[in-house]
């Protein structure tokens, strides 16, 4: 309760129907444990955990830059239509749940009850449960707040949860000061770049 997952379920319910974010989260949710039970711990001595906790977290300052691009864009429809919200929403959960804390927790938990179909589902439900939470929220936000501010709230959390990412990543592997300039910079470049996608929306500007 309270983590990114369960706010990125709000902030897509206010963008896509319901019964889709619910699909993808199930999907992904089942996808994601499904590998924490039965190769999580091999997984991280292939691909080293911090490396797989990086590459989610930028991917979550590129979902945030996407959000705000919006679907307003030439050919944004065409492309949508093609990549479609049930999977654009499970890919952006897989990832937010890669090297997370509750990716860990079914590791550890398969490890201990030595139950891994039993460890899959309970922790698969206890995410549907508590990101269908999420979306109710999502759903009463899309009614009572314009769309236009919903989108940049969505964007904001992307960016937001992808800059802590990288902080938790990087200050474990460099000198603080210069987490904070990599952090700045992203963080920079992100305004940069929203600002650029608003002034193209704007114009129409493909």
């Amino acid at each position: 309760m309270g983590d990114k997952t369960q706010l990125l379920a709000m902030a897509f319910a206010a963008k896509y129907k319901a019964y889709q974010v619910l699909l993808a989260v199930f999907i992904a949710t089942l996808l994601n444990h499904a590998l924490a039970v039965v190769a999580g711990r091999a997984l991280t001595t292939i691909i080293p955990l911090d490396v797989i906790s990086f590459i989610a977290a930028l991917s979550f300052v590129i979902f945030g830059l996407w959000t705000i691009r919006g679907d307003k864009l030439d050919g944004e429809e065409k492309g949508a239509s093609k990549f479609g919200p049930v999977l654009t929403v499970a890919i952006a959960f897989f990832l937010a749940e890669m090297g997370d804390k509750t990716q860990l927790a079914t590791i550890s938990l398969a490890i201990e009850y030595n139950n891994m179909l039993n460890v899959l589902m309970g922790t698969t439900l206890g995410m549907v449960v508590a990101d269908a939470i999420g979306i109710i929220i999502g759903i009463v936000m899309r009614k009572h707040i314009p769309e236009k501010s919903i989108k940049w709230v969505s964007a904001s959390i992307f960016v937001l949860f992808g800059l802590i990412g990288i902080h938790k990543v990087l200050s474990l592997k460099i000198d603080p000061i210069y987490v904070w300039i990599i952090i700045s910079c992203v963080g920079a470049f992100s305004i940069a770049a929203a600002y650029r996608i608003t002034k193209l929306n704007r114009s129409g500007t493909p």
